[in-house]
């Protein structure tokens, strides 16, 4: 439970914001189908429109971040979660980013379920945090996806 509850059930206004995100883009995947349209190439489109209403430094991230999941693990498709960028292979989300501003939170995060190859004995890290991305966080988020989907 977050401490900023409003009571409501136990979630924040931030998370029964991504939850109704989340109920609007099951619908929208919903209606895609049901007329037959190219749902990878909307699905893509709605991430970059998504990451184009961050604000500018999750904004930057997140268009570098979307620049290398694409490159480096093509199996990946983009699509709204929770109204967050993420990338999925059969319809199962393997990771994301959570921009900081979503959630009031002091770094965006780039984050991976349990879809991901990122096993490593008994405990390993399964989200992190960003606060620029460079050229060595590139090399290391490209090298994450390619595990991620080994």
């Amino acid at each position: 439970m977050s401490s900023k509850s409003t009571g409501h059930e136990g979630f924040s206004a931030e998370e029964r914001a991504a939850m109704k995100e989340h109920a609007a883009e099951l619908k929208t995947a919903a209606r895609r189908s049901a007329r037959g349209a190219d749902k990878a190439a909307e699905a893509e489109r709605d991430v970059v429109e998504k990451i184009a209403e961050m604000q500018d430094s999750d904004r930057i991230m997140a268009e570098r971040v979307h620049a290398v999941i694409t490159a480096n693990a093509p199996s990946l498709a983009p699509k709204l979660w929770y109204g967050m960028p993420a990338y999925a292979r059969d319809g199962k989300v393997v990771c994301f980013f959570q921009s900081a501003e979503k959630f009031k939170a002091r770094y965006a995060t780039l984050g991976f379920s349990d879809q991901a190859n990122l096993d490593d004995g008994t405990m390993w890290p399964a989200g992190f945090a960003l606060t620029e991305v460079t050229p060595e966080v590139e090399q290391r988020i490209a090298a994450l996806v390619k595990q991620a989907v080994a």
